[in-house]
């Protein structure tokens, strides 16, 4: 798994590739603590390029939301392929993620305050 970062418009865009699995999601996880340290505002996961999630990648996932209502941060996916987007379906997490299908259909609502 591969974790790529960049800011845009006040948003801060992490791009996850491969598979987020039991081996795999504490490196995820780090990562999301260290966002959640530094209070991110806006934080934007994309999804695109993401084949698998397991259910440690989705604890990791509601660890991090949890963490960041503290600090009232936004969160958002995108670009979720069919396969892992059943994965979050399945356990009903699509009802507490502000899920979009793609890029530029999450930075529209999250600039515009509508997640």
């Amino acid at each position: 798994m591969e974790i790529t970062e960049k800011a845009e418009e006040g948003i801060l865009i992490l791009t996850v590739a491969g598979e987020i699995d039991l081996n795999q999601s504490p490196t995820l996880r780090s990562t999301l603590r260290a966002k959640a340290a530094a209070k991110t505002p806006c934080l934007l996961l994309d999804f695109s390029a993401v084949l698998y999630i397991d259910s440690s990648g989705l604890a990791t996932l509601i660890e991090y939301y949890q963490s960041s209502r503290a600090f009232s941060g936004k969160l958002a996916l995108c670009s979720l392929a069919p396969r892992v987007r059943s994965s979050f379906d399945l356990v009903r997490l699509s009802e507490v993620f502000s899920i979009y299908p793609d890029l530029a259909a999450a930075r529209k609502a999250l600039t515009h305050g509508s997640s």
